[in-house]
């Protein structure tokens, strides 16, 4: 039996793991966060102390590594056991993980791993490339974003409610810098796949996000 899969791509902090986990909650699907998977990767290949350039050493990491993801109220996510949840967040992790998914080796790694997550009675993808490579034939495809300037006002308030000194254009730098990189990769560039719903978050309220993707499903 085919089993039906609602791809959510976009840049970081145009909301799409907090869209994702809703609509995959309401719709009763499994759950994947890819950037999660790859921030849990950046972990573990920091605390491995690895060059961010030994590409056949994180790969090895990517093998081995063993992932568990529990989409309640707030995402858990543990590595070999640990969770590290908290550890996601981090400039430091998103950045890492931005660099090392650049590299073909690794994400052909990592495919396989994504791919397993499509299971009855349905599954709610969420990343970069979830439309444009890793579920090409999915039949509801959603692109969302966010202007740069309102993604850094996100993750200023997120890193300031949570006790974090932030720099607000450090930050908008930073996402401007990323969203080049990912862009301008030789492996899956960030685009808005093909025959996907483009959604601009930028003045739109989370249940507004929300209403709209599901009113696709629907």
């Amino acid at each position: 039996m085919r089993v039906p899969v609602l791809t959510i791509d976009g840049p970081s902090g145009a909301g799409k793991g907090t869209v994702s986990r809703a609509v995959a909650k309401l719709l009763g699907w499994h759950y994947l966060d890819s950037g999660s998977i790859y921030r849990s990767l950046a972990v573990a290949v920091l605390k491995s102390g690895l060059d961010l350039s030994d590409i056949a050493a994180i790969c090895r990491v990517a093998e081995a590594m063993s992932l568990e993801f529990d989409c309640g109220e707030e995402l858990v996510v543990k590595l070999d056991g640990s969770d590290i949840t908290s550890q996601l967040g981090t400039e430091t992790t998103g950045n890492t993980a931005s660099i090392i998914a650049a590299y073909p080796q690794v994400r052909a790694v990592l495919l396989q791993k994504q791919k397993d997550f499509q299971r009855l009675p349905g599954l709610v993808a969420d990343g970069r490339d979830m439309g444009s490579v890793v579920f090409q034939d999915a039949k509801i495809k959603v692109y969302l974003t966010a202007s740069a300037e309102e993604r850094a006002l996100r993750r200023y308030k997120q890193l300031i409610e949570k006790g974090i000194d932030a720099n607000l254009p450090q930050i908008t730098r930073e996402i401007e810098e990323r969203d080049c990189r990912d862009q301008q990769r030789a492996a899956a560039p960030l685009t808005v796949p093909e025959g996907a719903h483009y959604i601009d978050s930028s003045c739109l309220t989370i249940q507004q996000v929300i209403d709209q993707v599901v009113n696709l499903v629907d």
